[in-house]
């Protein structure tokens, strides 16, 4: 695994960790030339998993996607890297479940997963998330989740 610091090819593996189920591994590794620490995931491939987006479009299903919406959300908020990597470990997993046996999803039901656990770790994060995800226009409709979410509002 190439230091992502100093770009040598040579390192140690500190501590592994099993993620997802059993699905993935997660890697503490540290360069033998400069001591720098980096983390690595493995995981199994399998046939391509997609997402049913509302026009209809067909698209892969991107872990990425989901972890740099989620982690946008949770900018500036006090919730660590692990909790946000446990957050996308079980919307990856659920995902998989969910459309097991069409090896499809709605990109609906995504939304709707995250909107879910980002409700129960920080509200503040779920109505960010949910401005962009439900395309607010107005404060009327940021006002709404808000009294969902049960918060109180001042006038």
């Amino acid at each position: 695994m190439r230091c992502p610091h100093c770009g040598s090819i040579d390192d140690k593996v500190v501590e592994s960790r099993t993620l997802a189920n059993g699905e993935a591994i997660r890697r503490r590794r540290e360069c033998e030339r400069c001591g720098i620490r980096f983390t690595s995931y493995e995981r199994t491939e399998d046939k391509q998993f997609m997402v049913v987006k509302k026009d209809g479009r067909r698209e892969p299903f991107d872990r990425y996607k989901v972890e740099k919406g989620i982690t946008r959300a949770l900018e500036k908020r006090p919730v660590s890297q692990m909790q946000i990597e446990n957050l996308v470990n079980e919307i990856e997993d659920a995902t998989a479940i969910e459309g097991k046996d069409s090896r499809e999803i709605d990109a609906k039901v995504i939304g709707d997963m995250i909107l879910e656990r980002l409700g129960a770790l920080d509200k503040v994060a779920y109505v960010r998330f949910a401005s962009v995800y439900r395309h607010f226009e107005n404060l009327d409709e940021f006002m709404q989740e808000i009294t969902k979410l049960g918060g109180e509002t001042e006038a």
